[in-house]
């Protein structure tokens, strides 16, 4: 399995839509735990309006995450674009935060 960041990019029309599928999202999120590790929405500072968001995906293949992308309720061709990283942890030991 390879580790793969995720990064979306939000338009400010992108607000509505996490408003109205918020909760679809998030059970999107668990019901896919084993494959989207972390997940979440990124801010310029804190408090401030979404612009974004971040995940830390373990798939077999790109495709199967560009398959998690476009499945996700929150995906919004319009308002979310996204990049897909190859990422390979500096020390492969459990971290908790």
């Amino acid at each position: 399995m390879t580790r793969w960041v995720v990064i979306f990019d939000d338009t400010p029309g992108m607000l509505p839509v996490r408003k109205a599928r918020g909760g679809e999202h998030i059970a999107y999120l668990k019901e896919n735990a084993d494959r989207i590790l972390i997940g979440g929405g990124l801010r310029s500072v804190p408090d401030a309006p979404f612009v974004g968001g971040l995940w830390i995906v373990e798939a077999g293949s790109h495709d199967e995450v560009v398959d998690l992308v476009l499945n996700d309720p929150y995906f919004s061709p319009e308002h979310r674009s996204f990049k897909i990283l190859a990422w390979g942890k500096a020390l492969d030991v459990a971290v908790t935060l």
